[in-house]
């Protein structure tokens, strides 16, 4: 079975019987379904982004259910896969938020790789059935991760998109983190004030004032362009 990296099989000690529960599930599901992602990128965003290397954390909800999207980071799809309808309100919001041109690769490996945690609250989901795995245990793992994240990671900021990411605000501790809120970047309610918010502009003043690095939020940016 897929195995968390080292650094977070630490910091989810307590949680390794429920986790060989879920993943137990999920073998399950791989025996009558395709699920999403594969096998070895469940864990992705993991992977890219050790606890003690965050800046950012965003949350989203379940992996993409269509061929060839998911890859383990949340928004996130391969490189040369047709753009979400979600990644690509966040790319406009970005270039407006930013003054730059939208990228045209949605792979966010390099958000990942500069310490932005792109979790999403249940991490697999069988194909081309929306929220399937929800309620099956993953909820309870990502629920730990957020909370290894407040208590062990340096101060971090939470961009939490939508009602579902917002209830993982209690988990966070805000004597140490800061959080910003918004609609999620879906076409069902980007145009209720997701577009305008400028959430990444206001994460990078955020993290300054955290005496933390900016993110380069578009590949090849000057992190001084970014406030």
């Amino acid at each position: 079975m897929t195995c968390l990296p080292a650094a977070w099989s630490r910091a989810l000690a307590g949680e390794s019987a429920k986790l060989q529960e879920v993943l137990q599930f999920v073998q399950e599901e791989r025996e009558k379904y395709t699920v999403f992602p594969p096998q070895d990128q469940i864990f992705a965003a993991l992977e890219m982004t050790p606890p003690e290397d965050i800046r950012v954390v965003i949350v989203g909800q379940d992996p993409y259910h269509d061929d060839h999207q998911a890859h383990g980071l949340s928004f996130s799809v391969p490189a040369g896969v047709k753009l979400p309808p979600s990644l690509r309100n966040i790319f406009k919001e970005m270039a407006s938020d930013l003054q730059i041109s939208p990228p045209e690769s949605g792979d966010l490996s390099y958000w990942a790789k500069q310490g932005v945690l792109l979790l999403n609250s249940t991490l697999t989901v069988r194909a081309h059935t929306a929220g399937s795995h929800r309620g099956h245990g993953w909820e309870e793992i990502t629920d730990a991760i957020l909370c290894a994240v407040s208590r062990l990671s340096p101060p971090s900021v939470f961009i939490l998109w939508g009602s579902d990411a917002l209830k993982k605000r209690p988990l966070i501790d805000e004597t140490r983190h800061r959080v910003i809120t918004g609609v999620h970047p879906s076409p069902l309610s980007a145009y209720r004030g997701f577009f305008g918010s400028r959430p990444f502009s206001k994460a990078n003043v955020l993290l300054q004032k955290l005496g933390r690095p900016p993110v380069l939020w578009a590949p090849g940016n000057n992190p001084d362009s970014l406030f």
